[in-house]
């Protein structure tokens, strides 16, 4: 199974993914009413699409998903944070305190970092890490790993994984600061392989609960075990 989207709920689509686009050299994909999708290339002919979705109310609570952004060293760091903020990202102050990253806010408030120089990062592309909060690290690192084709790596959170090849960005579980409240403004997309068969019975036995499940639409939401959303796609042939 294949981890293919970062999913965006949005009041407005079209501005967010200029952003985000303009942010990272992503390619425009898809653009209708639903939404706008855009596609960032990584190595070895792979991708990930950032998906923003029309939403009238996006959830008011904290997400638990958050993108951390490659940055680097004292003045390169320096040089993508005023990159980001002429494209229109504020800073933002969600108790990080004193620390080597910076926090930003994209236009709709989401909050993400741009990170200092570490070798975990190295050949990650313009996204670092895809940073989701856990109530467990490793069960869910685990969880993560058979639920796409990630495999365990040393990183610098609790629990890390990343592609086979080790470029893209790593999906990192950090403890999280309290219970989940609310729905996730960002959410993780997976879809299934032509040999990978029925997977939800085996999410299910992993931990994994269903969230909703409407037989029209070509993805069921499923929650991980520690409660944060994700979809299942159709199946590719």
């Amino acid at each position: 199974m294949r981890l293919e989207n970062l999913n965006f709920d949005a009041r407005d689509p079209r501005r967010l993914a200029d952003f985000w686009a303009a942010a990272l050299g992503a390619e425009p994909l898809t653009d209708n009413e639903a939404g706008v999708e855009v596609r960032l290339p990584l190595a070895g002919g792979r991708f990930l699409d950032l998906c923003f979705e029309r939403v009238t109310d996006p959830s008011p609570a904290k997400s638990r998903l958050h993108p951390d952004l490659t940055g680097g060293d004292g003045q390169r760091q320096q040089d993508v944070v005023e990159r980001l903020l002429g494209l229109g990202a504020t800073p933002a102050d969600i108790g990080q305190g004193d620390v080597p990253w910076v926090v930003l806010a994209d236009p709709e408030g989401n909050a993400f970092c741009v990170m200092d120089e570490r070798p975990a990062y190295r050949d990650s592309g313009p996204i670092a890490a895809l940073a989701l909060e856990s109530a467990d690290p490793e069960r869910d690192a685990d969880f993560w790993a058979v639920t796409t084709e990630l495999v365990r790596v040393e990183g610098e959170a609790p629990a890390s994984l990343r592609h086979p090849s080790g470029t893209g960005p790593l999906l990192e579980f950090l403890a999280e600061a309290g219970p989940k409240r609310g729905k996730n403004r960002m959410h993780l997309d997976v879809r299934p392989g032509p040999d990978d068969g029925p997977v939800a019975s085996r999410l299910l036995a992993l931990g994994a609960t269903v969230v909703a499940d409407d037989p029209e639409l070509p993805w069921t939401v499923y929650a991980d075990p520690s409660g944060n959303e994700f979809c299942i796609l159709a199946p590719t042939d």
